[in-house]
């Protein structure tokens, strides 16, 4: 059983990724003349804007993409990192929860499935370093995977911090005389679970071991023909 020490409150914090560091996470997927651009990073909220436009300058060019993908890519990032500052000084509640997380990704030749659980009020998780010792538990060498497990893994977090923004607004209207059982379960709660009945109030649990049978970690390899044929589905079903 492996576990991440939680330092969870049940008070009302600012809005913030529920992680050790507040990195957001930025996907881009642009279509320029037939030319399709596809990337998965994070960025820091704090990095002054103008990194943006270096930002889409230095990656078009070392991928010998055309000049018009620049504003395409900064305007991506910018959107998405407006809307997450849009959040920045709401207040969300980091109850004890545990959420069940899903990772279904294929980074180049590998493929990676897997499903486990994660306590979302543990403001010092790492995903960073979950995927880093997932890597290296299951031998996995492409460099590109790590990184994209730990986007896959601050995309759903990011939401879920998102929703509980919503929580706490329904909460101060409930308040004012509303009803609390209208908001007893924020949206996406249903994955949830009480940690504090379940494990006490100290860990959260990552994977079960007895559920280890049921939701193990899935890697395989395929061969280039095998991706050609899936990036070939892929394009056809985005036209």
């Amino acid at each position: 059983m492996r576990y991440l020490q939680s330092n969870a409150s049940r008070a009302p914090i600012k809005f913030r990724m529920p992680t050790s560091e507040n990195l957001v996470p930025i996907r881009l997927d642009i279509e320029v003349d037939g030319q399709r651009f596809k990337d998965a990073f994070t960025w820091n909220p704090s990095d002054p804007d103008s990194e943006v436009i270096s930002f889409a300058k230095r990656t078009i060019k070392d991928l010998k993409l055309p000049p018009t993908f620049i504003t395409h890519v900064a305007q991506s990032i910018q959107t998405q990192l407006a809307e997450f500052r849009s959040l920045e000084g709401q207040v969300m509640y980091c109850t004890e929860k545990i959420v069940v997380l899903k990772i279904d990704l294929r980074v180049n030749n590998t493929v990676i499935r897997d499903q486990f659980q994660w306590d979302l009020s543990n403001l010092d998780s790492d995903p960073e370093e979950f995927a880093r010792t997932f890597c290296r538990d299951l031998n996995i060498s492409d460099p590109e995977v790590g990184p994209a497990i730990a986007v896959a893994i601050r995309e759903q977090l990011y939401e879920m911090a998102a929703q509980n923004v919503t929580s706490a607004r329904e909460i101060r209207v409930a308040k004012k005389g509303r009803r609390v059982d209208q908001i007893s379960n924020s949206k996406g709660a249903g994955n949830g679970l009480d940690l504090s009945k379940s494990f006490g109030s100290k860990a959260s649990v990552i994977r079960k071991r007895k559920d280890w049978h049921l939701y193990g970690p899935m890697v395989d390899s395929l061969t280039n023909e095998e991706v050609g044929n899936i990036e070939a589905k892929e394009d056809r079903r985005s036209q």
